[in-house]
């Protein structure tokens, strides 16, 4: 693969990756509550699962899910359904979490990073466009003339970086939105706009096309 293919899959991968959507709001949703430095655990979460979505797609059983309306339907309801309910919990909860003397990175409340992990893979996992998504762009970069196996470690080792960055720059944002706005009546604000995001993203998942 050469440098300017290299070059424009990564600038591919980012764009797709920064742009906001679940995965970016639970980043920086785990930034508020829990700082960066733990919502690390929550980006391995996210990677981990995209690693996984990208791998299915070039063993090709991405084409299987486009062929199949009845599996695509049932990963997307299912994370259309864990978004609105990861929304109602945002609502219902009693705050964000931290506090303003924890803005740079110290939780209130320990939860366990083995949560933060489970709760971003599952938010990653309950959109199968993103099979779709790699399924469509991969193949833009692959050279036949080339080590097929070489090429998609490499562009797999790369997605995986990209995603780790993106995700942990909105866990810094959301962390420095925290030290700014750090008064109670702000966070419930900032609460109840980012529980409604979640709810908003849900219900646009499960109305979406494929």
């Amino acid at each position: 693969m050469s440098v300017h293919f290299i070059v424009a899959f990564c600038a591919t991968v980012f764009v797709a990756s920064i742009i906001p959507g679940p995965s970016m709001l639970l980043a920086l949703t785990h930034g508020m509550q829990h700082g960066a430095r733990r919502t690390m655990a929550s980006a391995l979460g996210n990677v981990a699962v995209t690693m996984v979505q990208a791998l299915v797609s070039i063993v090709g059983l991405g084409t299987i899910l486009l062929a199949s309306e009845t599996v695509f339907m049932v990963i997307k309801w299912a994370g259309a359904a864990y978004l609105v309910y990861m929304g109602v919990s945002i609502l219902l909860s009693s705050g964000l979490g931290i506090s303003a003397g924890e803005g740079a990175g110290e939780p209130s409340g320990k939860t366990p990073l083995r949560k933060l992990f489970v709760q971003s893979a599952m938010v990653t996992a309950g959109n199968p466009k993103a099979i779709v998504f790699f399924t469509a762009v991969f193949p833009q970069f692959i050279h036949p003339e080339s080590g097929y196996l070489a090429q998609c470690s490499l562009m797999l080792a790369l997605m995986a970086i990209i995603a780790f960055v993106c995700f942990m720059l909105y866990a810094l944002g959301g962390q420095k939105i925290v030290a700014v706005f750090s008064k109670a009546a702000v966070g419930r604000w900032i609460k109840r706009v980012i529980g409604a995001s979640f709810i908003g993203a849900g219900i646009g998942l499960a109305a979406s096309r494929r």
